[in-house]
């Protein structure tokens, strides 16, 4: 039996999944709140309490937030996991923790092709490094790195990489963060779920268009950004589509660079909760455009594949999928 886990700013998902002839089969699955629990392993009793004294063999968390020695302060989270302290609350040695990005991408090789959604109509299926980039509670960003034969998972803390802005406007959006972040502005703070209510806030604010009522008239228990994605999507709101395609342009823009620096010509996987829920601005030209605008390099990112994955479990399957190839195999 294998435990698997997506631990995340805003949920956890755990699953157990026991092995057979056709890959993996899941046995027990639930999704619990983050914060309201204190720590990972709070979440593992509750979720046991739910199963009937399950045999573990091995056990692979994808955790946002880095991974260094065996050992993670989750970024969004008050939470501290060691691999050590897992192995000992569950009572085997193969556990492992990567970032949620190399779980990720790790779950990326086994989706179908239909889920999936191709940005690029001129994309090429070669083998070679890829890229994936996923906006959710936060940013993340990883490597799939090629050595000839297979693939190779490698997670980075590529979101909190500095925002480089691209046009005028994002020039002055740029002057508008540093006043709310004067120490530090990283392209999470707008390419994440809170940052499309901030880049609607830096619009209204800089007097783009009127906000509508419902934005006005927020109950404390809604979320803005789902609001403002709701008002574009639905209600055809002026303000509130600006933000959404203001957040595609840079969306776009950090995927070209995440491309450029990591030389994907296998291509780009777009992962994440976001980009599935507002799929008709990122389909649009306002991503692919600042994706490709890469001056001399421009030519060469047309001809990459950019995917939109929809399986929202993508992280978890990855860190399962790990688990059976990487401790259970070796």
């Amino acid at each position: 039996m294998i435990l698997a886990g997506d631990i995340g700013g805003t949920k956890t998902n755990l699953a157990l999944y026991e092995t057979s002839v056709n890959g993996l089969e899941v046995r027990a699955q639930n999704q619990f709140k983050s914060r309201d629990y204190s720590s990972l392993t709070d979440v593992l009793i509750a979720f046991t309490k739910e199963t009937e004294n399950p045999n573990i063999e091995a056990a692979c968390f994808g955790i946002a937030g880095p991974v260094i020695n065996g050992r993670c302060r989750t970024t969004n989270l008050p939470w501290d996991i060691t691999t050590s302290g897992l192995q000992e609350y569950l009572n085997i040695d193969k556990v492992r923790l990567m970032n949620d990005l190399e779980s990720t991408a790790y779950g990326m090789l086994y989706l179908d092709d239909d889920e999936f959604v191709d940005l690029n109509p001129n994309g090429r299926v070669i083998d070679g490094n890829r890229a994936i980039i996923a906006a959710g509670t936060g940013l993340g960003e990883a490597i799939m790195f090629w050595d000839g034969e297979q693939y190779h998972p490698i997670g980075t803390e590529g979101g909190h990489s500095d925002f480089a802005p691209v046009t005028p406007q994002q020039d002055e959006l740029l002057q508008w963060l540093r006043n709310r972040y004067p120490g530090h502005v990283s392209v999470e703070r707008i390419l994440s779920g809170p940052g499309v209510y901030t880049l609607y806030e830096f619009l209204a604010e800089t007097g783009f268009s009127p906000q509508p009522i419902f934005m006005t008239n927020l109950s404390e228990d809604a979320d803005p950004s789902a609001m403002v994605s709701q008002g574009a999507l639905r209600d055809k709101d002026p303000l509130c589509l600006a933000a959404l395609r203001l957040f595609a342009e840079v969306y776009g823009a950090e995927a070209g660079n995440l491309a450029l620096k990591t030389l994907s010509l296998g291509g780009v996987y777009i992962g994440g909760g976001i980009a599935p829920k507002i799929l008709p601005i990122i389909r649009s030209d306002h991503f692919m455009n600042s994706f490709t605008a890469k001056g001399r390099f421009e030519e060469m990112l047309r001809g990459m594949q950019v995917r939109v994955a929809l399986n929202a479990e993508t992280s978890l399957l990855g860190a399962a999928r790990f688990a059976r190839d990487k401790l259970i195999a070796n």
